[in-house]
């Protein structure tokens, strides 16, 4: 079988940052990386998830709110994708994405769809971890462009 795109990238040197994964048809898929593969630990699952739920809330409420596929975490614990269609320019994503961290950063109040009706483990869920998360990566992703999209290479 062939090897998927994914597993071609060098996580030995991947540092924490925003990639462009992949473009496939109209989809373009980003790597948005909050941990050093292999080097630092993994994110925690609650953190996870109410990540996962604030920054898709805040994502699918935007003017791209049309062009959002998905957002969710990797299976590595060490960053979430982020896909979008390709009427979303990379600095737009770029963008939408710092937006969406810095909303997540800061947010108070009520995490949106936690509740049994909602959701499939609507117990779990870190409020605090998510906003440190975010957080940290709103540092990360400071003065970052479309041009450093690309994948560091030895």
């Amino acid at each position: 079988m062939e090897k998927i795109a994914s597993f071609t990238i060098d996580h030995t040197i991947l540092p924490k940052g925003m990639y462009l994964s992949r473009v496939d048809a109209n989809t373009v898929t980003y790597d948005i990386r909050t941990r050093r593969p292999n080097v630092e630990e993994v994110m925690e699952n609650g953190a996870i998830h109410t990540l996962e739920h604030l920054f898709a809330t805040y994502v699918r409420n935007s003017e791209h709110k049309d062009n959002v596929v998905y957002f969710g975490p990797m299976g590595c614990r060490t960053g979430f994708y982020f896909i979008t269609t390709d009427e979303v320019s990379k600095s737009d994503a770029v963008e939408l994405t710092k937006k969406a961290l810095a909303f997540c950063a800061a947010f108070e109040g009520e995490i949106p769809g936690v509740s049994a009706e909602e959701c499939g483990n609507y117990r779990d869920h870190n409020l605090d971890g998510a906003k440190k998360e975010a957080a940290d990566m709103c540092a990360v992703l400071e003065g970052w462009t479309a041009e450093m999209l690309e994948y560091p290479t030895k």
